[in-house]
């Protein structure tokens, strides 16, 4: 049987964050289920104004080895080169990550152009910063589009609600196994300089005004009154400005419960980071799904999450973690302290298991190509 020949259209490494992550890992996760992929990479994701100050990779500029798919989100000649490039390939079907409705133009060119079936490989269907005519943008994507994978039921419900007609397959984001073999936690936390006694909770990620970390440095604040011994590390790439939150924990008073690590994670020093910590937690005012969560159950680690948008579906309470159910900085510091309470990190080893095994890129990359071939056969 003809291997089914997909083109994805993604960020890839060397370009960093999440979905280039996830869209390597997919792509092996394809080969390794007997299909054929086509990178289609970006050279360019944002101008370079927007981006000042961060290395190239950081801000969406590729050195990529000669592709001649590779294309620059800046410049829609590039789109027009690439279409015309994979019309003329061997490829049955276009898959398409998108994350933001800025996507959409690039989506409907690519997709008339080349002449596939295209499917989107939908990461969030509302941009977590609003846009302007997003309205028109989702529209323009629905229309451009023979399908959506979606990565969680929220997701899903939403693109449901915008086009009821709309045919999706709902699945999940993949769980990220280790990538090096992880230090004990006592040479993890000597790493850090982190004391052998303390609770650990790590932030991890992307900080945005969504990802709530003013929510979570007050919530320490109640927890450090009741529990001294809880300590909270803040590792990762300010999309704000750093220093108005250094500035909130000082007038907090938890500057010394607080341990702010600002800047791009390699992936050498994710392993120590995961090592070192009792939980990751994510309070979140808003979510479709987080990459952040697979990482962490990947290591073994347990989340204790704001129950927004589909969070919930990820993070299953008392089993890979604790969930927030009530909003605000007092019912997180609440979470917070009855997870430590009931010890809920020591217990739920056998529930993370179950729940990678569940959710891995095995099954995930089985059940796209299904829905993938229903469509190219159509």
């Amino acid at each position: 049987m003809t291997p089914l020949r997909i083109a994805l259209l993604s960020p890839f490494p060397p370009l960093k964050g999440g979905i280039a992550r996830f869209s390597e890992e997919l792509r092996r996760a394809f080969e390794a289920a007997g299909c054929e992929v086509a990178p289609v990479p970006f050279r360019r994701l944002y101008p370079r104004w927007l981006m000042k100050g961060r290395s190239a990779t950081e801000s969406g500029y590729a050195n990529l080895p000669d592709t001649p798919l590779a294309l620059d989100l800046m410049n829609p000649l590039s789109w027009l080169l690439s279409a015309r490039r994979l019309r003329a390939s061997r490829a049955d079907m276009l898959l398409v990550a998108c994350w933001s409705g800025i996507l959409a133009p690039l989506t409907a060119v690519m997709r008339r152009v080349s002449g596939l079936p295209t499917v989107v490989l939908l990461h969030n269907f509302t941009s977590h910063e609003s846009i302007p005519g997003e309205s028109m943008l989702k529209r323009l994507l629905v229309s451009s589009s023979d399908g959506f994978i979606t990565l969680s039921r929220a997701v899903e419900s939403e693109l449901r609600s915008f086009a009821p007609a709309s045919r999706t397959l709902s699945l999940f984001h993949p769980v990220y196994e280790r990538q090096s073999v992880p230090p004990s936690k006592a040479d993890a936390r000597r790493a850090l300089d982190l004391p052998d006694t303390a609770k650990v909770l790590l932030f991890f990620g992307y900080i945005r005004e969504y990802k709530g970390v003013d929510t979570l440095l007050e919530a320490m604040a109640s927890v450090a009154r009741r529990d001294d011994s809880v300590r909270l590390v803040i590792a990762g790439e300010f999309i704000l400005d750093p220093g108005r939150f250094r500035e909130y924990a000082e007038q907090l008073g938890v500057t010394g419960k607080v341990d702010f690590r600002v800047g791009y994670v390699p992936a050498g020093e994710v392993a120590t980071l995961m090592a070192a910590a009792d939980a990751i937690v994510l309070p979140y005012r808003s979510a479709t799904q987080s990459g952040i969560v697979s990482l962490a159950l990947g290591h073994g680690v347990p989340v204790i999450a704001c129950n927004a948008g589909g969070l919930g579906d990820q993070v299953e309470h008392g089993r890979t973690g604790w969930l927030v159910r009530e909003e605000g900085a007092e019912a997180l510091a609440a979470g917070i302290l009855d997870f430590f309470r009931e010890r809920v990190h020591l217990l739920l080893a056998e529930g993370i298991t179950d729940a990678c095994r569940r959710t891995s890129w095995r099954e995930f990359a089985s059940q796209a190509a299904k829905f993938l071939e229903q469509i190219s056969l159509e």
